[in-house]
């Protein structure tokens, strides 16, 4: 990849420092593309022409004969995979449902490639669903690199989801998934995924891109604008044309997809934070979007912790703009839907703007892996919200622990190595990626401790960004921070359903000694960590680790260690040497798990000499 004047200075040396730590892994390459577009709209059809020139680098070992591209407006059809796959799914979403299948025929989406060549020559595409195959006239070996043509027609469908012309709120254009992108191949192989409307893996590139408008529309979208001033609406100090056509020319270096957004009513407001990006707002003019006023100081704010806590952002600008139908993420820029109050505004572009750096940067397959981006970006997006607006503190994540373990006692959960495409049920997906992603990287410090998981993020993103980690390399990221053994713990929470549940059985006080019998009624081993409040208020903290992570994490100074609990063990006896009559006992008091009954996590003794506690009858 190449780094331009695009870059902040010492940037590219960070991307080399990456690209090498990556590169020393498998599987120690990935494929490259440079993309130049040119594109003609007719917005009174809202139909569009376009030109690909594109140059293909085969880094991987094998030799290819077919290149497949992503045409998902054609999704956008009755009887299409996603059409039929709402319709039939028993919690189908509500943006969707039925539409699809009830589009007149104006309103489809579609592209159509009319021409293809590669090199001189012309080229077989042939499409199917939302993928086409190029057929290349040579096979493409190792290491070497092809130059390919592309013409399309293209219709832009009805907005139903993410993509389209008209969305909600009234925005003309949304322009997501918009063009024949190429699928990405990898040690896995292929990725063709027919496009369902979920999520996406791409081939990192050079994006050279001119739409021509009519004037009265302004865009915003992914990467930098090269002729500000030809094109008005608030882009440098030129005047906004009256008639005619505006050439709107952008250049994004080193991304994963290229996205944009036009209307005629669009208002626009940049931020040049100090020492970061420039920020673009842009939004319909009207005068009950407020929280619009306020968004720029806050986003600002949520750029600065995340390059602070996850690693620097690197392009230089990032753009907020109304449109699609709730929020999704793309390069350098946001889609969201505007009429919200400030703290739905906020929310939705924190959570959007996270996803520069677990998708944009990292770039997981997150058809594979959705939970490592959709997760990972909820878990950083509670803890800026808890700063900003000074709420939940001490429990971020509460709102995602509630979901999972609501999924989990309903017996809905499906395992997160579900593909993204295939789980039975929306809620499922939805909470596993989300929610149950962000629990796997909350709960993380109960294993490895805070300091440890935060130092691990910083050091994911500096050895992976622009690599396209997984889940193993994210795992031994953390292991290499901690000095900890992970396997049992992401086995567990990516590959099964099991969850935690850890029981108070018996407390018995005797004269001498204070004995807690635990039981593991819920099958996900981690470390118990158990709190016990004397009669005088006294505490004090025990910590139990699990004999597969070979240690624990580091303690406080008046945190006591005891031997490790065995997962082949159901039950764990505690005694200690001292009479603690009228004592409280309480497993997990700090919440860093995701205990799915609680109700048995807490036993309070009545005042007494004696006593005996079972979970059968209460105190004696």
């Amino acid at each position: 990849m190449k780094f331009s004047r695009l870059y902040p200075a010492g940037f590219a040396a960070l991307l080399a420092t990456c690209t090498l730590t990556a590169l020393g892994q498998y599987p120690g390459w990935q494929q490259e593309m440079d993309c130049t577009m040119d594109i003609t709209m007719d917005v009174g059809v809202h139909q569009y022409a376009g030109v690909m020139e594109l140059t293909y680098i085969n880094h991987s070992p094998d030799v290819l004969e077919r290149i497949p591209f992503h045409l998902f407006f054609n999704a956008f059809q009755p009887e299409s995979m996603m059409d039929v796959r709402s319709r039939n799914i028993v919690d189908p979403d509500r943006r969707v449902g039925d539409r699809i299948v009830n589009l007149p025929e104006e309103e489809w989406g579609w592209i159509k490639v009319n021409e293809a060549r590669v090199g001189k020559a012309s080229a077989e595409f042939n499409t199917v669903g939302t993928i086409g195959w190029l057929t290349l006239p040579k096979a493409l070996a190792p290491g070497k690199k092809v130059r390919i043509h592309l013409a399309w027609d293209a219709q832009v469908p009805r907005q139903v989801r993410r993509s389209g012309w008209m969305n909600a709120q009234g925005v003309e254009y949304s322009m997501t998934q918009w063009y024949p992108r190429v699928c990405e191949y990898d040690h896995h192989g292929w990725h063709t995924n027919p496009y369902i409307g979920r999520e996406f893996h791409g081939v990192w590139g050079d994006y050279d891109v001119t739409i021509h408008m009519p004037a009265a529309y302004m865009i915003g979208g992914t990467g930098v604008l090269q002729n500000p001033e030809d094109c008005g609406h608030g882009y440098g100090d030129g005047p906004t044309p009256s008639e005619g056509i505006i050439d709107w020319h952008f250049v994004a270096e080193n991304v994963i997809d290229f996205a944009w957004a036009a209307d005629p009513d669009f208002v626009h407001k940049a931020l040049q934070m100090e020492d970061g990006p420039l920020l673009h707002f842009i939004h319909q003019a009207d005068t009950s979007y407020s929280a619009w006023e306020e968004l720029p100081e806050i986003a600002a704010r949520a750029m600065e912790y995340y390059s602070d806590h996850v690693g620097t952002y690197p392009w230089p600008q990032y753009t907020v703009i109304e449109g699609g139908d709730g929020g999704m993420e793309y390069p350098m820029c946001t889609l969201v839907r505007g009429n919200r109050n400030l703290r739905s505004l906020v929310g939705v572009t924190a959570h959007e703007m996270a996803h520069a750096w677990f998708q944009g940067l990292l770039a997981t397959n997150e058809s594979l892996h959705e939970w490592m981006d959709e997760g990972f970006t909820s878990w950083i997006e509670s803890e800026f919200l808890a700063e900003e607006f000074n709420e939940s503190r001490d429990q971020p994540h509460y709102w995602a622990y509630g979901g999972y373990l609501n999924l989990v006692r309903d017996g809905g959960e499906e395992p997160l190595s579900t593909h993204a495409d295939h789980y039975v049920t929306n809620r499922a997906y939805g909470t596993g990626a989300y929610s149950k992603g962000e629990v796997l990287m909350n709960q993380l410090a109960a294993v490895i401790g805070r300091e440890a998981r935060d130092a691990g993020i910083k050091r994911y993103f500096d050895e992976w960004a622009f690599s396209h980690p997984g889940p193993v390399d994210f795992k031994r990221v953390m292991e290499r921070e901690s000095g900890l053994e992970l396997d049992t713990y992401f086995q567990y929470m990516l590959n099964s359903t099991h969850h935690v549940d850890v029981a108070i059985r018996s407390v018995v006080v005797t004269e001498d000694a204070t004995t807690i019998t635990l039981e593991r009624v819920g099958l996900l081993p981690l470390p118990v960590d158990v709190r016990i409040t004397d009669a005088n208020g006294t505490v004090s903290d025990h910590h139990l680790p699990q004999v597969v992570t070979q240690g624990h994490r580091p303690l406080a100074e008046a945190e006591t260690v005891h031997a490790a609990w065995p997962w082949t063990h159901p039950t764990y006896t505690l005694t200690l040497p001292n009479s603690m009559p009228g004592c409280t006992v309480e497993v997990d008091a700090a919440r860093l798990t995701a205990d799915a009954d609680r109700s048995n996590n807490l036993v309070e003794l009545s005042s007494g000499t004696l006593q005996e506690w079972r979970n059968d009858g209460g105190d004696h």
